[in-house]
């Protein structure tokens, strides 16, 4: 257990709650909350998160360790989480666990996870959920905020974080290497208390972090403003499109109510778009 990241601390904890939560309501005969909380622990919490998250560490031919447990911790949550789906989808858990290490027969046969609860609530921690969480709101934060200033994807950014919780300083330092890997964060800088914040950047804000994203040597301003600009004059054509077509009391006259209230929303939707560039035009001129 010593060899245990944050990460592989988090999925376990996460796996146990949902095969308690799936065991529960399957006893109430709760079938599609059930079948909710399987499917939601493999899209969203395995799948989209976890493996990702364990990627450096599978794929480094140096440390042997660190590989293997990843290994161990992919394989013990796949295997049971096997288990908890075989209700719902027999024939493909049942060709999917005869491919993979295995003990026994048939995954028909081998023990409900929910069976073992001492063994589950062992595995259960929220102080740990509560510090991965915050690192992944950070990693999605992070690239938001790259999505909305066009950053090239491969293209490394620092990262500047400012903490208004003090105990999750620890934790993000002790997991820097997770900002690195998944938003493309480096070099990663950590503010002092009261220290002064910076400027012209971006900024985004998680629980208990404040996230600032240097916008010098991140974009070409050139280029960018130029597709801002652009974007602008497409939104200033469609916006006196629309202001004419409302204005015009003929069309008001005859369109249905429906039709006339999805031309203003579309207007609405333009003029705040139109109001963002503008800001965002405004924002580049200070870099």
């Amino acid at each position: 257990e010593g060899d245990y990241t944050l990460a592989d601390k988090w999925i376990l904890s996460r796996f146990a709650k949902t095969a308690q939560g799936v065991t529960a309501n399957l006893e109430k005969f709760e079938l599609g909350e059930a079948g909710r909380l399987i499917y939601e622990f493999i899209w969203n919490e395995f799948c989209d998160w976890y493996i990702e998250l364990a990627k450096a560490r599978l794929y480094d031919k140096e440390n042997i360790r660190p590989r293997q447990t990843a290994q161990y911790v992919l394989g013990y949550v796949l295997e049971r989480t096997l288990r908890l789906l075989h209700p719902f989808m027999p024939f493909i858990t049942e060709e999917i666990w005869q491919h993979i290490p295995h003990d026994g027969i048939s995954i028909m046969v081998a023990e409900w996870p929910g069976n073992d609860e001492a063994g589950l609530a062992k595995l259960v921690n929220d102080g740990d959920e509560a510090a991965m969480t915050a690192i992944m709101e950070s990693i999605k934060t992070i690239r938001a905020l790259r999505l909305e200033v066009n950053a090239a994807p491969g293209k490394k950014s620092e990262v500047i974080l400012n903490f208004t919780d003090e105990k999750l300083r620890e934790v993000f330092a002790a997991n820097e290497g997770y900002l690195t890997v998944l938003a493309a964060a480096e070099p990663v800088t950590m503010l002092a208390a009261g220290a002064e914040k910076p400027e012209n950047a971006m900024t985004g804000v998680v629980n208990g972090v404040e996230i600032y994203l240097p916008l010098k040597g991140l974009i070409d301003v050139e280029k960018e403003t130029a597709r801002l600009n652009k974007e602008m004059a497409t939104l200033d054509k469609e916006i006196s499109r629309l202001e004419k077509k409302l204005g015009n009391q003929g069309f008001l006259a005859k369109a249905p109510a429906e039709v006339v209230a999805g031309e203003q929303e579309k207007l609405k939707g333009y003029q705040e778009k139109q109001n963002a560039v503008k800001e965002r035009l405004a924002y580049l001129q200070n870099i």
